[in-house]
């Protein structure tokens, strides 16, 4: 079973986000911030990421980038979730390591063409 880290400090969007992962069969995992997603990939690394972006004490940015440095870090699929639609800011996500990005708000059809493109599902 392949496992989903979800890192988000809004429960709605992590419950959300559980609901249609694991109706894929992911194992999931949550984190509210990037801190304690790393302090989660430490113990396993999981094989995807949802990552929020703007989060408080360690954001979605900083998290990809010490993930990205972690002994097989560059491992874990990570999809960008995001209120932030610039293309500076999408471009700065990709060029950290995201594989893919989504835009909030979003629904079951959006995560799974994007987990579909990435070879997760």
């Amino acid at each position: 079973m392949k496992t989903c880290l979800i890192v988000d400090d809004s429960s709605v969007i992590r419950k959300v986000a559980r609901r249609i992962l694991e109706g894929f069969n992911f194992r999931i995992v949550e984190a509210e911030n990037g801190e304690k997603a790393l302090e989660a990939c430490r113990l396993q690394l999981p094989d995807a990421v949802l990552l929020d972006w703007n989060m408080p004490v360690m954001d979605g940015y900083e998290f990809l980038r010490n993930l990205r440095r972690m002994p097989g870090g560059d491992q874990p699929k990570v999809v960008f979730c995001t209120t932030e639609n610039d293309v500076a800011h999408i471009a700065r996500a990709l060029h950290a390591g995201a594989n893919e990005y989504i835009m909030k708000p979003f629904d079951k059809d959006i995560v799974t063409a994007k987990f579909q493109e990435i070879g997760l599902i």
